[in-house]
């Protein structure tokens, strides 16, 4: 959960997650790639506008031994295909098994394999479309963000649509 996190989706069958972790300023792993190299498996919690003050917080030095979860009054909840536990008040999350992990400068490159979603049933629509979800996206260093809430679908067209409509061939 600590804005220090950047990810992107890639792939669909299985779905991957990249995500970048900034290093501590001695260079060496923040706790959370640390962990995630240790136990070979994480859970991704999607940040909504009720959970960013938490995880704001959630970013700070915390020292190693001190739950930032419990810190900022939120709760753990089982996962089902990893150990590592998700949070209860997230709206989404992706648990995840880690396949590779790579060093990138003063960043850790991992990419997990998502094995399970949990979506509240609150965003589920008709035929299972997600709706009233907007998750804050990360813009980058140090603390740039940005909320989802001005979303629209623009459907890809095929180049032949294209050559029509352009009188093209």
């Amino acid at each position: 959960m600590p804005p220090s996190v950047s990810l992107n989706a890639i792939g669909s069958n299985p779905l991957y997650l990249v995500i970048s972790i900034g290093n501590k300023d001695d260079g060496s792993p923040k706790d959370t790639a640390a962990n995630i190299i240790a136990n070979r498996e994480f859970v991704v919690n999607l940040v909504t506008e009720d959970l960013l003050s938490a995880m704001n917080i959630s970013a700070a030095n915390f020292p190693a031994e001190e739950s930032e979860l419990t810190a900022v009054g939120l709760h753990g909840a089982e996962s089902k295909r990893v150990k590592v536990p998700r949070i209860a008040e997230a709206k989404a999350s992706l648990e995840c098994v880690l396949h590779s992990q790579q060093p990138l400068g003063a960043y850790n490159l991992i990419i997990g394999e998502v094995v399970m979603f949990h979506v509240d049933d609150s965003i589920i629509g008709d035929h299972y479309h997600i709706e009233g979800f907007a998750p804050i996206g990360r813009m980058g260093s140090p603390a740039y963000y940005c909320r989802t809430t001005d979303k629209f679908d623009l459907p890809r067209i095929s180049y032949d649509q294209w050559q029509q409509e352009n009188q093209i061939g």
